[in-house]
């Protein structure tokens, strides 16, 4: 390495943590490198546990600061100047100065009362540099507008993520997916079942409990609410919004989704095509609702139906006028729609990640039933899509909001139409009939969408 010498400060980065720009006092006093970090919260496995905390690089401002994450490689005994011992966790990162960089150890500390953000010891200190304790900033200057400029923003350093998967089953392809892929990428990611959280609902400090604990702070939430849940799961999602998490899917778009007579009405506002739909709820207006809907075979469908339970197909007007009559006994909501015979038993699922359709696969139902639904013992295979179609899945997706969907649509004679969009798709036929990595896809978004980059407070 050249030789570079140093004054009792200095300006440098620490690239591997997002931190551009940051004043270091200079200690060969010291044995220990340490950074001002504040929050600091463990996670991860006790086998490869991880570290999040918040820096404040810009001395004197605590109204702007940047979340970093690391592997921990240590926690030691550190004694101070004026004698005092606190027990550290210790990172590794690279530290780059004058057009050099080489892996330093440092410790995280509350260093509120020191001018420096950074003090350099002596093990940071190389055989290649040389003190000139009477000296300072002897190496090029940097400034902290570094921090605002959007290709720092891009070259921004990948973090562990704390990642929380709402699902009340944990074992099945979806959730464990989910789990794998994040590990794999180096996130923490821990499943948890949303029935089992509570919520403190109050102005200044809103909080989401589990099992007699307070939850700590997610960076992301991905939501997998069943449908027997989603009021409740709704709720819970709501509440991780007041608290400022990123949810992959929000609260409104769900619940929008599920309810089929809301989410029609959604398409229709939005001039997205659908099957013809209508709803009424007296007995009186069953005639005029089938009417409005158009001639036999009709479809009779349940308002919060899934995978294909509480979906009938009336073949005749009298056979839907006692499905419907049945619908009625039971104080069910449903709605009548067209039946697309030209569909013939099959539908498209697109799979939409943030905006774009990433797989798509033709749905056959099983001999002699109209539904295709792979619960139902339907088939799948890759389909392509027309550039229509295509269009009307990510704009199905994005009326509701959803940063990942499954819009069902049918193929009919005067275009597309969306059947449904599921909040909550299923992973497992569209990988296996894909080949695609669709989770590995979802975890570009979040890790694009939950960068490390300066955020500031308000004051008060």
């Amino acid at each position: 390495m050249q030789e570079l010498t140093f004054g009792w400060e200095e300006w440098i980065a620490l690239p591997d943590l997002g931190l551009p720009a940051i004043k270091a006092k200079i200690d060969t006093g010291a044995r220990t490198s340490a950074l001002h970090a504040h929050d600091i919260e463990v996670f991860g496995s006790a086998a490869k546990p991880k570290v999040r905390f918040n820096v404040y690089p810009v001395a004197g401002n605590e109204l702007f600061t940047i979340t970093c994450s690391a592997p921990i490689i240590d926690r030691r005994e550190v004694t101070s100047s004026n004698g005092e011992s606190e027990l550290r966790y210790v990172i590794s990162t690279s530290l780059e100065v004058g057009g050099q960089s080489w892996p330093i150890d440092v410790t995280l500390t509350n260093r509120a009362g020191m001018t420096s953000r950074m003090l350099l010891g002596r093990q940071a200190l190389t055989d290649h540099i040389t003190i000139s304790p009477t000296e300072k900033r002897l190496q090029p200057d940097l400034s902290y507008d570094v921090y605002h400029t959007a290709a720092v923003r891009h070259k921004a350093p990948q973090r562990a993520l704390r990642v929380a998967v709402l699902s009340r089953e944990a074992t099945n392809y979806s959730t464990s997916r989910l789990v794998e892929v994040g590990e794999a990428r180096g996130h923490s990611v821990e499943v948890i079942d949303t029935t089992r959280c509570y919520m403190a609902i109050n102005t200044m400090a809103p909080e989401v409990h589990y099992d007699g604990k307070r939850l700590p702070r997610y960076d992301v939430v991905i939501p997998r609410i069943g449908a027997s849940v989603t009021p409740y799961g709704c709720a819970v999602i709501r509440q991780f919004e007041t608290i400022g998490t990123y949810c992959v899917n929000g609260s409104a778009g769900i619940l929008a989704s599920r309810d089929k007579l809301h989410a029609h009405q959604v398409l229709a506002s939005k001039k997205i095509g659908m099957p013809t739909t209508a709803f009424a709820a007296s007995p009186k207006d069953t005639s005029n609702l089938m009417a409005l809907v158009g001639t036999a075979p009709l479809i009779v469908k349940l308002l919060e139906s899934t995978q294909g339970k509480g979906v009938v197909l009336a073949e005749t007007k009298k056979a839907a006028e006692s499905v419907i009559d049945a619908f009625r006994g039971l104080k069910a909501n449903f709605l009548v729609q067209d039946f697309v015979k030209e569909a013939a038993g099959e539908d498209i699922r697109c799979l939409v990640v943030d905006g774009k359709v990433v797989a798509s696969m033709k749905r056959t139902g099983a001999e002699g039933d109209f539904r295709s639904n792979l619960h139902r013992g339907g088939s799948a295979r890759v389909v392509r899509i027309t550039k229509l179609e295509r269009d009307t899945a990510t704009r199905a997706a994005r009326a509701f909001g959803l940063g990942k969907a499954g819009v069902d649509l049918l193929r009919s004679e005067s275009g597309p139409k969306v059947l449904e969009v599921n909040s909550s798709p299923g992973f497992e036929g569209i990988e296996k009939a894909t080949g695609k990595d669709i989770v590995g896809m979802l975890y570009d978004m979040i890790e694009a969408r939950v960068k490390p980059q300066p955020v500031r407070r308000r004051k008060g």
